[in-house]
């Protein structure tokens, strides 16, 4: 059964991550500048509010927080610090992108992928951040990167294009990082929703938010939809597996751009749901950086 965790009432919420060592929910809020700390068992929440989009965010092993912001990533070493600039500012002079989806893969690298307003140009970038701070470009030529995820052997790295309705899969050399070719894992239709952010759990199995879909999906990793959770939202964004035994999903969704028929339909869209699972996600690993 979904639950309303926290009607937030968000404008873009994204990037939830479960940080076990506080029993805590970080997500953001792209379009309000926040990053959120929330207390599932108490529904507690803590804002931290910045001075510009924050697309996505990820522990870091040694406390704090890395964050993909509006020209590049930064790190936050501790609960309302100021964020501090770490690898190349890449989007400096690209005012029509910002930074989007990132996840942090078992070696403690970050993948984070840029997103363009210029959808005539599909310009936009998928990078690998390493801990050094070095910046490498490894997929070009996307529109709105998303999807980031990797199997629990660090073997496998999902992404999607959002607006091409895809979920492809790379080989992933876990010690030099390098991808193998694209393979598409699944194709989703015209209408019933594009893939959005995404996690793997314990059996290499992929959960997609489906933006425009009212659902989340399950799929194996050979493509096919294995189990569909009903939203009550029009535009779930990313799920995140998390809780004491890493059973609990938590679903950020958007509430923006939203006609009135629309808003009355779904009254907590922007909020954060949960529901159970059956199978355990993985724990995330924290960047190295």
């Amino acid at each position: 059964m979904v639950e309303l965790l926290l009607d937030a009432g968000a404008l873009l919420g994204e990037s939830p991550r479960w940080h076990a060592a506080e029993a805590r929910l970080y997500w953001v809020d792209i379009d309000n500048f926040r990053i959120h700390r929330t207390n599932p068992a108490t529904r507690e929440e803590e804002v931290m509010q910045l001075d510009g989009p924050v697309g996505c965010i990820a522990p870091r092993a040694r406390g704090g927080l890395i964050a993909g912001l509006q020209q590049g990533c930064a790190l936050i070493d501790e609960w309302g610090a100021a964020p501090r600039p770490f690898g190349a500012q890449v989007l400096a002079d690209k005012p029509e992108q910002r930074f989007n989806d990132g996840c942090v893969d078992p070696a403690g690298r970050l993948w984070v992928g840029s997103l363009t307003t210029d959808k005539a140009n599909p310009k936009a970038t998928l990078y690998r951040l390493d801990p050094d701070g070095s910046l490498h470009p490894m997929i070009d030529g996307l529109t709105t990167s998303n999807g980031a995820a990797f199997s629990p052997d660090g073997r496998i790295f999902y992404h999607a294009d959002t607006p091409t309705h895809r979920l492809d899969a790379y080989d992933l050399d876990p010690d030099t990082g390098a991808l193998g070719p694209r393979r598409t894992v699944h194709q989703f239709e015209t209408g019933t929703g594009r893939p959005d952010g995404g996690t793997v759990d314990a059996e290499g199995c992929y959960w997609s938010a489906l933006w425009d879909g009212w659902r989340v999906v399950r799929l194996s990793p050979q493509g096919e939809i294995l189990q569909t959770v009903e939203m009550p939202v029009q535009r779930p964004t990313m799920i995140a597996l998390g809780g004491a035994d890493l059973r609990t999903a938590f679903v950020t969704s958007a509430g923006k751009n939203l006609t009135d028929a629309e808003r009355e339909r779904q009254p907590h869209a922007g909020g954060v749901f949960t529901f159970r699972v059956d199978v355990p996600g993985v724990a995330p690993p924290g960047f190295a950086g």
